[in-house]
């Protein structure tokens, strides 16, 4: 009887936290679609093109960052580097250039349909707008843990 209640405490802590995360991650991402529309001056017929264009690169990056990068550093927390063998690790690297230079293409193409949508000078100032929003999450982040 004490498991199952522990189970169920457990598994009720679990959806709790996992809901808790996902409202606080669409409230930041709602907030970021604010400020980066408003810092880039986004006409209508821009944020139009330019948003689909943006949460494209983004979930693509998501992709190649935590779901292909994450299966690498996995394997090094979980099995630990020293038992490793030199050919896997070998083979590990490769696999590592290979999703960076996913990556790379991937910013590159990204970049490219920007330009279709946006002038050049709001694509540059993208990229400083977005480290600001960054910085600017960080240190509210480090303003609440403290």
């Amino acid at each position: 009887m004490k498991t199952k209640l522990t189970i169920l405490l457990l598994f009720i802590f679990s959806i709790t936290f996992s809901q808790g995360f996902r409202e606080k991650k669409e409230k930041i991402k709602a907030i970021k679609i604010a400020y980066i529309t408003e810092q880039l001056n986004l006409t209508t017929d821009e944020a139009q093109k330019f948003w689909p264009v943006y949460n494209t690169f983004d979930d693509k990056q998501f992709e190649i960052r935590h779901n292909k990068m994450k299966k690498i550093i996995n394997k090094f927390e979980n099995d630990g580097i020293d038992s490793v063998s030199e050919k896997e690790a070998k083979e590990l690297i490769n696999q590592m250039e290979d999703y960076e230079d996913e990556m790379h293409n991937l910013k590159k193409k990204y970049i490219k349909d920007l330009l279709k949508v946006l002038p050049a000078k709001k694509v540059i100032k993208l990229k400083k707008v977005e480290d600001e929003f960054n910085r600017k999450l960080l240190k509210q982040f480090r303003g609440k843990r403290e």
